[in-house]
């Protein structure tokens, strides 16, 4: 069988494709690194209402043991 020139048109159209192609495996890529930031700030937001919710029960804790020591020595 024979082969069937290759021209100019069909070489250009074989380098969009490829340029398509790789477009698309950025695309991906992208929504990968997207969806992964989006996990990493939700994880971030967790570990930080965690310890800001710890820091505000020792604190409330100090005010609490503050005030017992207020009464005990009649400061109030």
């Amino acid at each position: 069988m024979k082969k069937k020139p290759v021209t100019i048109e069909d070489l250009a159209v074989m380098t969009q494709n490829g340029f398509n192609d790789v477009s698309n495996r950025f695309n991906d890529v992208n929504n990968n690194i997207a969806e992964f930031k989006s996990e990493v700030n939700g994880r971030f937001e967790r570990i930080e209402n965690l310890l800001l919710r710890a820091h505000d029960n020792r604190i409330e804790k100090i005010e609490d043991d503050i005030r017992v020591l207020k009464t005990t020595l009649k400061l109030r």
